[in-house]
């Protein structure tokens, strides 16, 4: 497959910030499935953890799937969700890990970090940080986390591989990726161009 040329990567970029900026407001707007509390009910969160949510703070949530259902994280855990958007993940995260535990988002869009963030400072956790970075780049020493997640993130990330290999350097080594995804079910298009410009759009 033909390489993704620096001036491609910014287009993608570039559209992929464009749409979470109106994602990190009206998640509702830009996704043909559901969001909010009919997508978290939807896709079998447990109920224990969303009682302990704001109504406005579960309202934001645009995930394509439940990454929580693919094993149990335990208490004392550390856990890194990778594209937090709004951060409703990365919050049930750190119910599950509780005090002694501790739950880190990222994500590169600086307007979904701040929505987390204000999401944040509507409950009373203290083991959550949000910060900007990208999965192609983990800013985390070598076996910093017990688990990563990551909810509908990998298939806009231009180079899966490097990210791939970043979070298993960041994970212990007893430590596990948890991730929910969208994937294509046909082969994709030869044309880069036009791939380029859906990915962006």
């Amino acid at each position: 497959m033909k390489a993704i040329s620096t001036e491609d990567r910014k287009k993608i970029e570039t559209g992929l910030r464009a749409k979470y900026v109106r994602v990190a407001i009206t998640p509702e707007k830009d996704f043909q499935y559901p969001t909010g509390e009919a997508g978290l009910k939807g896709q079998h969160y447990d109920p224990n953890f969303l009682r302990n949510l704001p109504h406005d703070v579960l309202a934001s949530y645009c995930g394509v799937g439940n990454p929580f259902t693919l094993g149990p994280i335990s208490e004392g855990e550390s856990v890194l969700d990778i594209g937090c958007g709004a951060g409703v993940d990365t919050l049930i995260a750190a119910m599950m890990v509780g005090p002694e535990g501790r739950a880190l988002g990222i994500d590169v869009v600086p307007e979904m970090l701040e929505r987390a963030r204000e999401n944040l400072r509507k409950t009373a956790f203290d083991n959550v940080t949000f910060q900007q970075a990208s999965a192609e780049e983990l800013p985390f020493p070598e076996g910093s986390f017990d688990v990563v997640i990551s909810n509908g993130v990998f298939n806009l990330i231009p180079d899966k591989e490097k990210a791939l290999r970043e979070v298993f350097r960041v994970l212990k080594s007893s430590g596990q990726l948890r991730m929910a995804d969208q994937v294509l079910t046909v082969a994709p298009s030869d044309d880069l161009s036009s791939r380029i410009d859906n990915w962006a759009g």
